[in-house]
């Protein structure tokens, strides 16, 4: 009787182990014997955009145009002296050509730190005695 249940326990692992999954190669993407054709528009876009956070005091903006190969623009920067970084660039397909203009005057205040370090936890050791 035992060895009637042990060859039939063989037989079912070897059933089940039948089923496993086997792992090959993934299968080949389908092919639909073309390429996509895309049209052949030059592109052409406006945008623009700006933030102004008054809590971090950021300040800046850009803004540009596109027409084909003539690409045009200006951004904006406040800058951490004072002054606004004004940049204007056109790209007519050949090369950009930027123009770097500043409005305002540089300042460069006194800095007075508001952190005063604590003082040290434990007193100074004392100087060594002199070599005699």
């Amino acid at each position: 009787m035992s060895l009637k249940i042990a060859v039939f326990a063989c037989a079912l692992i070897v059933a089940l182990a039948d089923q496993a999954p086997v792992y090959g190669p993934p299968a080949p993407a389908p092919s639909y014997g073309h390429e996509p054709v895309y049209p052949d528009v030059p592109p052409q876009y406006n945008y623009n955009y700006g933030v102004s956070d008054g809590y971090s005091g950021v300040n800046l903006g850009h803004s540009e145009s596109r027409d084909g190969y003539k690409t045009e623009g200006s951004y904006t920067v406040d800058l951490p002296d004072g002054r606004k970084q004004i940049v204007k660039y056109v790209d007519n397909g050949d090369g950009l050509v930027a123009e770097v203009t500043y409005e305002g005057e540089a300042q460069y205040p006194e800095h007075t730190p508001s952190y005063q370090p604590a003082p040290p936890a434990y007193p100074a050791p004392p100087a060594p005695a002199p070599y005699e």
